[in-house]
């Protein structure tokens, strides 16, 4: 006799699943953590826990450009961004704010909203993979019909962040007191 459905898992399935775990912990560690270099290091573990899972699901190609884009590119960005505004280092207790409670109510409602959001949005959306070959074709067609002006947005988003953390740093910018 022979299983069908979803027991027992594949050994693909079982990895992807260790890799998911990893990648939530870690956000949440991202989070949680009060020293702000640490949750650029975590943000790392997570980014490359979701390149893992990229791979495990056959998507080369993408799994490279979250290691070269996010890993490489976005935790470095968020690093200068630390250093050029000279956030403090060590753990700060006037980070910490009183409204714990409301702030888990609407990251919670935040994140009912943005999943409810892309598992509608996504529902049709199926690019066939096919197992050892990726599918760099169907995802690059995707990705320059469907995202080409998110992505440019973010990008611009991510530039003028830059350009604000050294607007903010410079002590030579400003009113003359």
């Amino acid at each position: 006799m022979t299983a069908t459905g979803l027991w027992p898992p594949t050994a693909q399935e079982v990895v992807l699943l260790l890799l998911g775990v990893v990648a939530a912990a870690s956000a949440l560690l991202v989070v949680t953590t009060r020293q702000i270099v640490h949750a650029a290091l975590w943000l790392v573990v997570s980014f490359g826990a979701l390149a893992g899972c990229y791979l495990v699901l056959t998507a080369e190609f993408v799994a490279w450009v979250q290691v070269l884009i996010y890993v490489g590119a976005v935790v470095v960005l968020l690093l200068f961004g630390i250093m050029l505004t000279r956030a403090p280092i060590g753990p700060s207790a006037d980070l910490n704010s009183g409204n714990k409670v409301m702030a888990a109510i609407v990251a919670l409602a935040t994140a009912a909203v943005l999943v409810t959001t892309v598992v509608d949005g996504f529902r049709q959306a199926y690019a066939p993979l096919v197992p050892g070959r990726g599918a760099a074709k169907a995802l690059g067609a995707g990705i320059f019909r469907n995202w080409v002006l998110p992505f440019e947005a973010l990008s611009v988003l991510l530039l003028a962040a830059l350009i604000g953390a050294i607007v903010i740093s410079r002590t030579d910018i400003g009113g003359k007191d």
